[in-house]
């Protein structure tokens, strides 16, 4: 069986960023039936770096083999196209590359990555396509597309680390810059910033757009006209900054990363995401400037950033304070017949002061650990939560005894986060079950200001009539569901799976 290989588009940049690119244009021209894949575009410079055009999987993986076929014909005159470092995998015939993978269910997406680099006369301009013919284990056959195109290199570059201190309800300027070092103008940037929860922006600007509001407001791109000169610097106006919520764990410290784009290299680091559209709505606020320029030149060629490894600034705040917070574990008692199916609600109150949820190296992170009753099964869970003892991952999975539950996203003071289960009742006798509540931030462990209250009970009631369950009470208006990015989690290594799909659970307040 060979080895997976998973490359980064360019060194430095956290693997989140992949995964919060959700805008992404896929590369596939033509529908297929399972497997269901994409592959992303590559623009390459004839003095830049090697790319990749990577092929993925969509959904649920086959095990067994897959055979791809690579049509390379349609850019041979101006790439070179070449696979990778997976010896005995792949054959070239011409100007077809034919690849047996072999994969099992631990697989990842990435099923073949070829590289791409501008053949000897390549000229600025030049485009065509590779095409992809992807066949199942099972037999399914679907044909992906990837643009292979030669645009003419520049090299913008950055600050590699910016230090920034703040307060609880403070706001930060974050004076970011960015400096042409090649020999030609640039024309047009993009900036992206994935940043941490704790560290909001202060405006939402219009030509920016913005991760789901409702979700994580840290996560945005903004698209600029100006053209930057070879030797010149353009930093973004003095309005741009980010404000620490007054109810934020502290003292804390913050992570975000912003990365600064040529546009054809943005579209094609957002091809790498399989799904269409923007990353989000784009603000209402006054446009974000740079350093203003005479005029939009036109752009008749795309461009390349020729050395990407200094395009990233790692920003690091610090928060001073002394704020901390308690969550309570909420168990319930469902009542029912043996046979019968209820409903179970369980979850934990954040009593405050600080927010609770990844907030920071030092936020108040909770995992929900819910041990069933030994007298019950779990017909449905949430896609939130996983079972405790299974070998693979499989949010939503049925049948456990013990479940381990998360949902991504900021819970204030006296919200709920409640996780929906129906159970059935299979006999009369049994123990009863537990909701326990792990708290830890990004270097381990750490107790919030109650550990007492962080285990509830979760209780079966036996009725002579069956039917109806109960469930802890949930007052309010649901104010949406919890799932988002985690960066701060990633960044922090907190975590070794992620549960951010969307599932039965509830936020309330």
């Amino acid at each position: 069986m060979q080895t997976r290989v998973v490359r980064r588009w360019f060194a430095g940049v956290a693997v989140v960023v992949l995964a919060t690119v959700a805008a992404g244009a896929p590369a596939a021209a033509e529908p297929a039936a399972k497997p269901v894949a994409y592959v992303n575009n590559v623009v390459v410079a004839t003095d830049g770096p090697q790319k990749w055009a990577s092929l993925r999987l969509l959904g649920d993986q086959q095990v067994g083999t897959y055979t791809v076929r690579v049509d390379r014909r349609d850019v041979m005159a101006f790439a070179d196209v070449e696979p990778g470092d997976e010896p005995g995998v792949c054959t070239v015939a011409g100007a077809v590359v034919t690849c047996e993978l072999t994969i099992d269910g631990d697989w990842g997406s990435e099923l073949l990555s070829l590289a791409v680099t501008a053949a000897a006369g390549a000229q600025p301009g030049q485009q065509g396509e590779l095409l992809f013919t992807v066949t199942a284990p099972d037999g399914t056959t679907g044909t992906y597309r990837s643009t292979v195109a030669v645009g003419e290199g520049v090299d913008l570059a950055t600050e590699r680390t910016l230090t920034l201190d703040s307060s609880l309800g403070g706001r930060v300027d974050v004076p970011l810059t960015v400096r042409n070092r090649g020999t030609k103008t640039a024309h047009g940037m993009v900036l992206y910033l994935s940043g941490s929860y704790g560290f909001t922006p202060s405006k939402r600007y219009e030509n920016c757009e913005y991760s789901d509001p409702d979700l994580d407001s840290s996560t945005f791109a903004c698209t600029f006209d100006n053209s930057l000169e070879p030797g010149a610097a353009l930093r973004v106006d003095p309005t741009f900054g980010g404000t620490v919520p007054a109810d934020s764990w502290a003292p804390n410290l913050h992570h975000s990363y912003a990365v600064w784009f040529t546009p054809a290299d943005w579209a094609e680091f957002r091809s790498q995401s399989p799904t269409t559209g923007p990353l989000g709505p784009k603000g209402t606020d006054e446009a974000l400037t740079l350093v203003p320029v005479g005029g939009t030149q036109a752009r008749a060629l795309g461009q390349t950033d020729t050395d990407t490894l200094d395009n990233e600034t790692r920003i690091t705040l610090t928060v001073d304070g002394d704020q901390r917070g308690d969550v309570a574990a909420e168990g319930a008692t469902v009542t029912g017949a043996v046979g019968d199916t209820v409903e179970m609600r369980v979850g934990y109150l954040n009593n405050g002061p600080a927010s609770a949820g990844p907030n920071g190296q030092r936020g108040l992170n909770v995992e929900t650990i819910v041990t069933l009753p030994t007298n019950v099964t779990a017909v449905t869970a949430p896609q939130s939560c996983v079972d405790r003892d299974a070998d693979e991952w499989q949010p939503g999975k049925p049948g456990a005894r013990v479940y381990v539950c998360l949902a991504r996203g900021t819970i204030s003071r006296g919200e709920r986060l409640s996780f929906e289960f129906d159970l059935r009742i299979d006999r009369a006798d049994g123990k009863g079950g537990t909701v326990r509540l792990h708290t830890f931030d990004g270097a381990g462990p750490v107790k919030d200001l109650d550990p007492a209250n962080d285990t509830a009970k979760i209780q079966v009631r036996l009725s002579g009539s069956g039917g109806g369950g109960g469930s802890l009470p949930i007052t309010g208006a649901s104010t949406g569901l919890l799932v988002g990015i985690g960066l701060a989690l990633i960044a922090a290594g907190a975590l070794g799976y992620l549960l951010a799909r969307r599932g039965r659970l509830r936020f309330t307040v």
